[in-house]
């Protein structure tokens, strides 16, 4: 996520334009809608075309990851959600489990989730309830034995807040615009401490979640715009209401935007299609973002894993962020899409470049490989604050580089350069440190790394990074002896001077 993203940019830069064919409309009536309850658990294949080729082994290889099946309605008022939940879960762990753990967001986002008719393998259950309301804990009748499954299912129904004051508007509907993050109860992450969760602080992010696969159908307000995570299995109309399915995974989170005046601008770059969405008054912002993206994808398949979706969805919302990221989609602010004006003081057009190129990045430092972004936002957010200067240095060259470098030291300054630790959790830093500090030290971090290591060293490293920790939780531990194993040195003294507490 891009927060209140004010300092990244003294330069000045000149923008390419490139011209990129349009991609085909493909007819809803082209597959058979399938029934996201009752679709077989172990059917992998309606995923696949969500996913590159060289994604689509991640259908065999995550067999024990969970699978969603939910069907949602969105009323008329588009601020009331209904919805149903199903979720094959499997024990991956080394230990039995005596309860799965839920999050629900909502009542810690401003708005709230309410749950019932939950089951377990059809027996009625009694949850309880922790963290204000947002961990429902559900207990099974018998442990669940390593590599055993269970079915957990439950309605449930979200009222989302008309505001945007809470946590930078996520899940808000506020200016015409429906933005639903995190509006669904989804499973605990299971880790070294157990089932994880906690209260996340107001600075950072909140979720912390393994790779799932999501099945959904939407019921919505005919004259809505639909924009979500995954990809398009069929779209239908009744009345005045469309039934939209999609098929998302793997993932760690399903979102959905929706307005009734969203228009949507497209291209096809490096195999993907790219969809810009956004009002009527914003299309020269729409269209100024999708090529920024279609240029990070560029750089970030060069450099990294490649990028795992068919598809990646822009859409501009009234956040009070700059950006935030979602699996194949990225949320931008509609503050920034004035590309030709001036936003505090520097052109628009920087804000929305560093901050799309940001967000794109979060694909694979935040999806593609996961990590604890309460524990370690650095794994995440410092990554990606370095993988935007690599955009801009593979982009724009050494003067582009520098200057986004710069942007980054002018950052850091704001608590005057002090060595503190990038790896501490964000409860940890006070006040201003959390963005001088993750968002300004911590990329300078990386610099420092590939200085100690040597550039081809490191770029492989961090090709490896990627590939070898696809759809898996990424540790502090697993970075350093992956790059050492590289350089065939000792980091110790510069992971010490710079990481760790």
């Amino acid at each position: 996520m891009t927060k209140i993203f004010a300092s990244l940019l003294s330069l000045s830069l000149f923008l390419t334009s490139c011209t990129h064919p349009q991609p085909q409309p493909v007819s809803s009536t082209a597959t058979p809608e399938p029934d996201p309850m009752t679709t077989p658990w172990a059917d992998r294949s309606i995923f696949r075309d969500g996913l590159v080729p060289s994604a689509q082994s991640a259908l065999d290889a995550l067999n024990g990851a969970s699978v969603y099946h939910i069907e949602f309605t969105i009323a008329n008022n588009l601020y009331e959600i209904t919805g149903t939940e199903e979720v094959h879960y499997t024990n991956t762990e080394d230990v039995p489990l005596n309860e799965v753990q839920f999050r629900l967001f909502p009542n810690i986002l401003g708005g709230t989730m309410q749950v019932s008719n939950l089951t377990v393998d059809g027996n009625g259950v009694t949850p309880a309830y922790q963290l204000n309301n947002s961990l429902m804990v559900v207990p099974l009748s018998a442990p669940l034995e390593v590599g055993q499954s269970t079915i957990i299912k439950m309605d449930y129904a979200v009222t989302v807040p008309q505001t945007v004051e809470l946590n930078y508007g996520v899940l808000a509907y506020y200016d015409d615009v429906l933005a639903l993050a995190h509006a669904n109860p989804m499973i605990c992450v299971y880790d070294d401490e157990g089932w994880n969760a906690e209260l996340p602080p107001q600075d950072g992010d909140v979720t912390y979640a393994d790779a799932a696969f999501y099945l959904v159908r939407i019921h919505a307000p005919k004259d809505l715009t639909l924009v979500t995570s995954g990809s398009e299995i069929s779209l239908d109309e009744a009345g005045q209401t469309q039934v939209l399915t999609v098929a998302n995974g793997p993932a760690r989170d399903f979102y959905l935007a929706a307005s009734p005046y969203f228009e949507e601008v497209s291209q096809i770059s490096n195999g993907v299609v790219i969809h810009s969405y956004a009002g009527k008054e914003l299309q020269n912002g729409a269209h100024f973002a999708l090529q920024v993206a279609s240029r990070s994808i560029e750089v970030f398949n060069r450099r990294y894993a490649p990028y795992p979706y068919t598809e990646l969805d822009i859409v501009a919302t009234p956040n009070l962020a700059l950006g935030i990221e979602y699996p194949g989609a990225i949320a931008i602010t509609t503050r920034i899409y004035d590309v030709s004006g001036d936003y505090r003081g520097a052109p628009t057009s920087q804000y929305m470049e560093s901050t799309v190129a940001h967000e794109v990045g979060h694909q694979w430092f935040y999806n593609l490989v996961g990590d604890d972004q309460l524990d370690d936002p650095w794994l995440d957010e410092s990554l990606t604050q370095f993988a935007t200067l690599q955009y801009y240095a593979d982009t724009y060259g050494s003067q582009g580089e520098e200057g986004f470098r710069t942007g980054l030291e002018s950052r850091w300054s704001r608590v005057s350069n002090a060595d503190i630790p990038i790896g501490m959790p964000v409860a940890s830093y006070q006040g201003g440190e959390y963005g001088a500090i993750v968002y300004g030290r911590g990329p300078l971090f990386f610099v420092a790394l590939k200085n100690e290591m040597g550039t081809e060293a490191f770029d492989v490293f961090l090709k490896e990074y990627t590939e070898s920790l696809s759809w898996k939780i990424a540790t502090p531990e697993y970075l350093q002896s992956l790059a050492e194993q590289k350089c065939a040195c000792d980091l110790d003294a510069l992971f010490n001077e710079w990481v760790y507490p």
